[in-house]
């Protein structure tokens, strides 16, 4: 998609303009050596879109995306801290090279620059779009521990786990590209329908993510499918085929997940075998597409014109509709 290729040149050019310069060295250099890592940026460069399908001057809403971007990454940072994590996008996580210690006072800085940075949006906008960045950061943390407790909660629902991914990954999404939208000077009902229909994509996105993660080719995807079904992560397939009756009954899933002399290739293999014969994954990919569907609705609420709504059908497909 050549537009958010071209936003996300103007968006790395900046955040490299606003490298950490500042002393002491262990404070700022571990931010600059993650945010380094590089990424899509999509978070970020939503901003930009959501001003650029409004008004095309960028300048006014860099600040915000890198604001979100900050913030991205400082949850990035202690999300890792918490999962103990060794690698982060292929590299060694702030906390595995630089200590506990730094790696939670270096994502505490990139959260208070984060703040720093929005507060540099346009005064008549500035109310609204700290109250929508304030918020995003208070149900982020809150879906962070609703993540923590499904390692320990026997039976996770549907109904929580979308709760959950929707705070996770979903309200960040809608943020940049409503508060792209606000600056770039979108009337009251745009952005409204704007942050639904990321809402409804960030939900598509993270449960095609789980679908990669079982299914995905090694070589697409950019590493080694499974890994949820290895740690026993609730995601929505372990959890649709929870509830199944037959697989319920015949206790065989149960034995897999909690059989801990089980090697891990055994372990995927014989869990996808279940996912295959009871449907799940076609399951899971019909309730991904109901949220494609809320998406696109949502798209259709906006004033945009059809060449603009053409560029947000075109981000569905470049974030969920990808190969396995």
């Amino acid at each position: 998609m050549q537009l958010l290729s071209d936003l996300r040149v103007v968006f790395n050019e900046y955040l490299e303009s606003q490298k950490f310069t500042q002393k002491p060295d262990e404070l700022y250099q571990p931010n600059n050596y993650f945010l380094g890592m590089g990424g899509k940026r999509i978070r970020p460069v939503l901003v930009l879109l959501g001003s650029h399908l409004y008004n095309q001057q960028y300048q006014t809403v860099l600040p915000a995306s890198i604001a979100i971007e900050y913030f991205h990454n400082f949850s990035l940072i202690h999300d890792d801290i918490m999962d103990n994590a060794p690698l982060r996008r292929g590299q060694t996580t702030v906390h595995e090279k630089y200590g506990n210690n730094t790696a939670i006072l270096s994502g505490d800085a990139l959260l208070v620059f984060a703040y720093k940075y929005i507060s540099k949006v346009p005064e008549q906008h500035l109310k609204e779009v700290l109250e929508i960045f304030t918020q995003t950061a208070i149900e982020v943390c809150e879906g962070q521990q609703l993540d923590m407790n499904f390692e320990t909660q026997e039976v996770v629902t549907e109904e929580e786990y979308i709760e959950m991914i929707c705070k996770k990954t979903s309200v960040v999404i809608a943020a940049g590209l409503k508060i792209g939208a606000i600056i770039g000077g979108a009337p009251v009902s745009d952005t409204e329908a704007l942050y639904q229909y990321a809402i409804h994509l960030g939900l598509a996105f993270q449960i095609q993510d789980d679908i990669l993660d079982c299914y995905g080719n090694e070589e697409l995807v950019g590493k080694q499918p499974g890994g949820d079904i290895i740690q026993n992560k609730k995601t929505l397939l372990l959890i649709r085929a929870k509830r199944e009756e037959e697989i319920v009954k015949s206790q065989e899933l149960e034995q897999i997940l909690n059989d801990t002399s089980i090697q891990n290739k055994e372990k995927i293999k014989a869990t996808l075998k279940i996912f295959d014969k009871h449907g799940i994954l076609a399951s899971v990919e019909n309730t991904r597409d109901k949220y494609i569907a809320s998406a696109i609705s949502y798209l259709d609420k906006t004033s945009l014109s059809t060449e603009k709504k053409k560029i947000l059908l075109q981000l569905i497909d470049y974030l969920v509709r990808r190969d396995y």
